[in-house]
């Protein structure tokens, strides 16, 4: 397969490297295009006021393959890469491994989903895959899975719809389950820790400790279990149901019971 690579972490990650190394090594025809720093928590941001510069670099660790280093944020990367980037039309774009779990309604921040959706967006099939990160992660051994997925499901490559979301446990072995689940809602409690400068003034700095969780076959409580969490995702936010009910009973023109408040408004705004 031609892959596709990027990641939220930048492009000298251990999880991007090692995942490019694995699938290299298997056959696959790979190219790299991520940040040149880390942009974790980036959600789906583009660039628009400042030029995008996409540096070929060469990476001892990944002497064989094409790697470019872009100064933007991963859906940039996604972006740029499709556009302008590649020589070939990708069958698969991979964002990740990244550096801790993507999971719940979290992954709207997430850099690494992202990067995946904007893939999904042009038309290609597309997988964010994350793992619990300490230093003793093995991200090889879940770009081994990775690899073992692609061998072993054609859909990967036929449906061009496809957007999946893969967490994997901090210890892959051969007790865990791969579990198809739903979005759960957070694994954190997210607060805001006050503090104080040397000048006496204040700022917040963000922090989350974990909730205590049901166990609802949702990505975070397989992940918590120590399972290997598939998601699939769509990237259509339409609710379908509000719709209909809207559609049904919203007015179709509003009715100005002033018509001179428009006009008024406009005259007052301009001076």
């Amino acid at each position: 397969m031609k892959i596709l690579l990027t990641n939220d972490d930048g492009v000298y990650a251990d999880g991007i490297t090692d995942l490019a190394t694995v699938l290299s090594a298997n056959g696959h025809y790979v190219t790299v295009a991520a940040p040149d720093r880390e942009r974790s928590a980036s959600g789906h941001a583009i660039t628009l006021h400042d030029p995008l510069r996409a540096l070929k670099i060469k990476r001892s660790s990944l002497p064989d393959l094409t790697v470019y280093s872009v100064n933007g944020t991963p859906a940039d990367c996604v972006k740029l890469a499709i556009e302008k980037l590649l020589d070939f039309e990708p069958d698969l774009i991979i964002s990740g491994i990244n550096h801790g779990p993507n999971l719940g309604l979290e992954i709207l921040y997430s850099g690494t989903v992202s990067a995946a959706i904007e893939g999904s967006m042009l038309g290609f099939p597309s997988l964010a895959v994350s793992m619990n990160y300490t230093e003793e992660s093995d991200f090889k051994k879940a770009a081994e899975y990775i690899v073992d997925l692609l061998d072993s499901d054609k859909i990967l490559v036929d449906d061009k719809n496809l957007l999946l979301n893969i967490n994997f446990p901090v210890e892959i072995n051969d007790e865990a389950d791969i579990v198809i689940t739903k979005l759960g809602k957070s694994l954190y409690i997210d607060s805001f820790v006050e503090r104080e400068d040397p000048f006496g003034n204040k700022y917040f700095w963000l922090n989350g400790s974990n909730k205590k969780l049901k166990d609802d076959n949702t990505d975070i409580s397989e992940y918590l279990k120590g399972n290997i969490s598939i998601t699939p995702l769509k990237i259509d936010l339409t609710d379908n149901q509000q719709f209909k009910f809207l559609s049904k009973n919203f007015p179709k023109k509003i009715k100005l019971k002033n018509k001179d408040l428009n006009l008024e408004s406009r005259q007052i705004s301009e001076k």
